[in-house]
């Protein structure tokens, strides 16, 4: 992960080992991770099941904060490729109960393959 998507919080995919230690405890019998994306220290991964948001709290770490979606909870989804400069590509779901989360990926990551994955999920 670069030095400036990491000051500005922008996800870099990473590969699904690279977060097991922490997600694999939550996984069910068969569940697997297909995507893995990380912001600093929090991180986000789709699963064949959900999507799992991770944040990292405190300064030590230790602590940790983990939201599951399921994909049925997903009412709809939206993405916006990058631009020019320091426009970066976005991914946003609209979840049942009016929320909206909103993340930002670098240009290197290919928007269409982070909505693929959403999309095999939610439409399996």
């Amino acid at each position: 992960m670069g030095l400036m998507s990491a000051v500005t919080g922008n996800a870099s995919e990473v590969k699904p080992e690279d977060v097991m230690d922490t997600i694999g405890p939550l996984l069910a019998d068969g569940e697997q991770i297909t995507k893995a994306y990380k912001m600093i220290r929090d991180f986000f991964v789709f699963t064949s099941s959900r999507v799992i948001l991770v944040d990292i709290k405190g300064a030590t770490g230790k602590k940790k904060n983990f939201k599951s979606i399921p994909y049925k909870n997903i009412i709809s989804w939206t993405i916006e490729s990058a631009g020019l400069g320091f426009d970066d590509s976005e991914l946003e779901l609209n979840i049942i109960g009016d929320e909206v989360i909103k993340k930002e990926f670098k240009k290197s990551i290919n928007i269409a393959d982070v909505q693929s994955a959403l999309a095999q999920g939610i439409l399996k």
